[in-house]
């Protein structure tokens, strides 16, 4: 079988041995012979994958005794809501950085809950860049930010000293780097872009802010329910929370988020050195804010498009093009992309400037 490098934004690419753990789970589980998928989601067996789950998010990331973990349902589409609902006191405001496609999202969602002010943003141009040292007023109860923008690639570099607490959605990077969860009130990713497959969202939560907004919330939106209910008041989505555990305990033995650190680092430099390198290509992004996850570029002259596009199939290269909304190209390179899928890309690229240079 040819070898397909796997640059999908989303779904992301998972390691092999974790879809072959999948795959034999899906049809014969702990040697139950049953399936994972058809078994009591209250069964030991199952409630045992919850509790390994959540305690690799709890080893991996450091995380603090006074915050729980959840895998919850509804994306983190869902979480621009419920974030607000559960964090926003009904006479408070809070912040929000605008960042792009899911940072608007979020505003928007944010605003049908209360008052929201956004304090920042980089729409101006293009969402090119992440801005920096803009105020955040002391008086609100949280700021967000989405870690990661994948469509423009762009990435903070640092997170923001902040007075107030911090809400990040860190779909796209979440386990590529150390976090310091303690400057956060919560933390929430969606799994489907570095973690697992699409079902299940992850919540961190800091249950000390919790039940200060002075509203009621509905059942299936509090945070504090499913604290109480240990992730389980309704059936969980098993099968993404054990592909999850998987591609949480691949990690660990890896070395851990140190460790993916520094592989990541690795691929984002040589793919970046080419980029600008090769006289055929632009960066999308600023230079100091682009993302280690999402590498954005275009072609310099978009009549070499179909020659590009044929010879990066050709190599089995899969899933760059650009999100319909910014065009050109985008390398995803996730926690499970190998180097070796970066080189393959950055071996087409050159072969690319060889053709064309022959051709003029």
């Amino acid at each position: 079988m040819k070898k397909v490098h796997n640059f999908s934004a989303g779904p992301c690419i998972l390691p092999q041995e974790v879809l072959k753990k999948a795959s034999e789970a899906v049809v014969n589980f702990d040697d139950l012979n049953l399936s994972l998928i058809e078994i009591s989601h209250r069964s030991k067996n199952v409630v045992a994958v919850m509790e390994k789950a959540q305690n690799l998010v709890r080893e991996l990331l450091n995380v603090p005794a006074n915050y729980e973990i959840l895998f919850l349902q509804g994306g983190a589409s869902l979480g621009f809501y419920t974030a607000a609902l559960n964090y926003l006191s009904k006479d408070g405001k809070a912040v929000y950085v605008n960042t792009g496609t899911w940072a608007k999202k979020a505003i928007k969602e944010a605003k049908l809950v209360g008052n929201i002010e956004v304090v920042a943003s980089s729409e101006d141009d293009g969402f090119k860049y992440i801005p920096k040292g803009f105020n955040i007023p002391a008086d609100a109860d949280f700021l967000h930010i989405t870690t990661n923008n994948t469509i423009y690639g762009t990435q903070y570099p640092e997170i923001p000293k902040s007075p107030v607490p911090i809400i990040a959605d860190m779909s796209s990077d979440i386990f590529s780097r150390p976090v310091n969860v303690s400057d956060y009130a919560m933390i929430y990713a969606g799994a489907q872009k570095n973690m697992g497959p699409a079902g299940t969202t992850l919540f961190i939560v800091n249950k000390d802010l919790l039940g200060k907004t002075g509203r009621t919330i509905p059942s299936m939106l509090d945070y504090q329910l499913h604290i109480d209910k240990e992730s389980m008041y309704n059936t969980p989505p098993v099968f993404p929370i054990y592909v999850s555990m998987l591609t949480l305990d691949w990690l660990k033995n890896l070395g851990g988020v140190p460790a993916i650190e520094k592989i990541n680092a690795e691929k984002a430099a040589a793919m970046y050195a080419e980029i600008d390198r090769n006289p055929l290509f632009v960066g999308y992004t600023a230079v100091e804010d682009r993302s280690k996850m999402n590498a954005t570029f275009n072609l310099v002259d978009d009549t070499h498009k179909e020659l590009f596009d044929s010879m990066w199939k050709e190599a089995g290269i899969s899933g760059i093009n650009g999100h319909r909304s910014v065009g050109g190209y985008r390398a995803s390179m996730y926690n499970a992309l190998p180097l070796e899928s970066v080189q393959a890309l950055v071996k087409v690229m050159q072969e690319f400037e060889e053709k064309v240079s022959v051709k003029a």
